[in-house]
């Protein structure tokens, strides 16, 4: 059984993005599935407050960000890369622009009422006023683009994308699949399941072809269905890796400080600080159900703070 546990639900983009980086590298891997929107108590045992999905768990370490998530793939699993050679610096930076800019883009595109209509078909009107609410407080702050802007943007970003792939590449960057087609494949995921929205996609022949094989990356082998407590049980028999805090970043070994996105879903987590480097910033937390568990968060878009202490 994998030691592998993605915390997610089936219609998070970000958490298609992860499942289709376990196909890429040919992963086994264990599922939760978490609520999609707050109260999240099972959530929290976990990360300390972080509520974004996906986090993915390896005993009592507890991984945040699909950014931090595919490198922790990459150094379990090196290949096949989703950093190919030649192109990993370019894959990385456009998997950066994929998860905020042409997330940011796609998302209020997708959700106009029509395409909202398509995503929450069925669910009863107490549940979309929830969802909606929920989604409201955690994007407080970012902007977001109106319908019309966002079909003007979002047409732009697909022309340019179709016009990479015109040379006849399989893949955005050449003839390896990297981190950057599954980062920009999942904004245009959850585009092309909302309703008459998707019929943005249909003018971009070669970006549609591109979009069939990424999904045919397929989402590796999934092994087992745990619940929440089970995970919560693993991670409380489990202990966490060892890590280690580089001098001269600001912080020392041990400081009580909060770790928290610095664009959206801003919950900050509190924590005892194990480990830093210029890439990863980990946290030690102490759950009553959990045990000791190590948080780990990218540094890039990520505010670290020491905690003020009372005499």
């Amino acid at each position: 059984m994998s030691d592998l546990i993605l915390h997610h639900y089936a219609s998070s983009p970000f958490a298609e993005k992860t499942r289709l980086m376990f196909g890429l590298k040919g992963l086994a891997w264990q599922s939760v599935t978490v609520p999609m929107i707050l109260p999240k108590p099972d959530v929290v045992a976990l990360t300390g407050g972080y509520r974004r999905t996906p986090f993915l768990q390896i005993g009592a370490d507890i991984y945040c960000d699909t950014a931090l998530i595919a490198d922790v793939l990459e150094r379990r699993q090196p290949m096949p890369s989703l950093y190919p050679g030649a192109v990993a610096g370019q894959a990385r930076l456009l998997a950066q622009w994929a998860d905020s800019d042409l997330f940011w883009t796609a998302l209020p595109y997708a959700m106009q009422p029509e395409g909202a209509k398509a995503v929450f078909a069925g669910a009863p009107p107490e549940a979309l006023k929830a969802f909606a609410a929920d989604r409201r407080a955690m994007s407080e702050g970012v902007p977001r683009p109106n319908g019309p802007d966002a079909t003007a943007a979002l047409t732009s970003h697909l022309q340019c994308l179709d016009a990479m792939l015109q040379d006849g590449r399989p893949w955005l960057l050449g003839n390896e699949p990297s981190i950057a087609d599954v980062s920009v494949y999942h904004p245009l995921w959850f585009v092309s399941r909302a309703g008459p929205m998707a019929e943005i996609l249909s003018p971009h022949t070669a970006l549609k072809a591109w979009m069939e094989r990424v999904a045919a990356l397929g989402h590796g082998e999934r092994t087992g269905k745990l619940d929440s407590t089970e995970a919560i049980a693993h991670a409380q028999a489990s202990t966490p890796a060892s890590a280690r805090v580089t001098p001269g970043l600001g912080f020392n070994l041990g400081d009580p400080v909060t770790v928290a996105p610095s664009d959206y879903a801003r919950d900050a987590v509190a924590g005892l600080l194990v480990g830093l480097d210029t890439h990863t910033v980990t946290l030690a937390r102490e759950d009553e159900r959990a045990g000791r568990v190590h948080v780990h968060f990218p540094r890039i878009r990520y505010t670290l703070r020491k905690e003020e202490t009372r005499a």
